[in-house]
């Protein structure tokens, strides 16, 4: 591993400075960023800590919106009260994501900047139309995904919160691959009162939308409503663990699992 500079600025407004360096990159919770540079695939010339914005961190709901900051840890967000009160689906998914150590080093916000095709984030806050507010401005999940670990955010820019608007029922499911535990494929679900949004995270190069289910299930918020569901496996990933025809298959097994989950009382 090549040297570095690091600083560890307290205030957004400090951080954005320092990123505004050449070579400068934001480190949050370094799940990612810290093995690819062990790996030398990425050389940053100086890394932002960002572990101690107390602004980048924290939970708030108003009853409407969820708020979570950039900052907040998995396990933080899967143990919230708040979050469990709001969306438990949520909850959930953040309680699932990799293993302890990664749940409690991870960022809602790291995820989202980096957005491996296979991240869980992606797809709630997708399937959710959440917003993803920024040191510059605010973006809203559908323009936010661009492609293969690739985002709306510019040089700079950092990601300081996401608002989640708060739906009728949501829930995830997904196929984990047993050492990563990263999805072969998952799907969110959220009913909202226009309609269901449905993502899909795993299954191809970016976490994306599916139309047809979200069709379905708008006008049938019920597990059967999926029956017989399929999705053209052309242009889903292939790889030694899941050719796209599979892939395709677990979509709708996971959407029937997910609507299910999302129909069960709260606990």
């Amino acid at each position: 591993m090549r040297s570095f500079a690091y600083d560890r600025p307290a205030t957004i407004d400090r951080a954005v400075a320092l990123l505004a360096g050449e070579g400068a990159l934001a480190l949050a919770g370094g799940m990612t960023l810290l093995p690819t540079m062990k790996l030398r695939l990425s050389a940053p010339e100086a890394l932002v800590d960002l572990s101690s914005i107390a602004d980048l961190k924290g939970i708030a709901s108003d009853g409407k919106t969820l708020t979570i900051g950039a900052m907040t840890r998995h396990a933080d967000v899967a143990r919230s009260a708040e979050v469990a009160k709001a969306i438990p689906g949520l909850a959930r998914l953040a309680g699932r994501i990799g293993d302890p150590q990664v749940r409690n080093r991870g960022t809602l916000g790291g995820s989202l900047a980096n957005n491996d095709p296979a991240a869980d984030y992606p797809a709630a806050v997708l399937a959710l139309g959440a917003t993803l507010v920024t040191s510059r401005r605010e973006i809203a999940a559908d323009e936010f995904f661009r492609g293969m670990f690739e985002t709306a955010l510019e040089p700079g820019e950092l990601l300081t919160a996401v608002r989640f608007p708060v739906p009728y029922a949501a829930a995830y499911a997904k196929f984990p691959h047993p050492a990563s535990r990263f999805a072969l494929v998952g799907v969110f679900v959220a009913q909202f009162k226009a309609g269901v949004r449905v993502a899909v995270t795993g299954a191809a190069s970016s976490v994306f939308r599916c139309h047809p289910l979200e069709a379905r299930l708008s006008e049938n918020f019920a597990p059967e409503a999926v029956a017989g569901f399929t999705v053209d496996p052309k242009g889903l990933n292939s790889d030694i663990h899941a050719e796209p025809a599979f892939r395709a298959h677990l979509i709708g097994v996971m959407a029937r699992r997910a609507v299910a989950a999302a129909l069960q009382p709260a606990v």
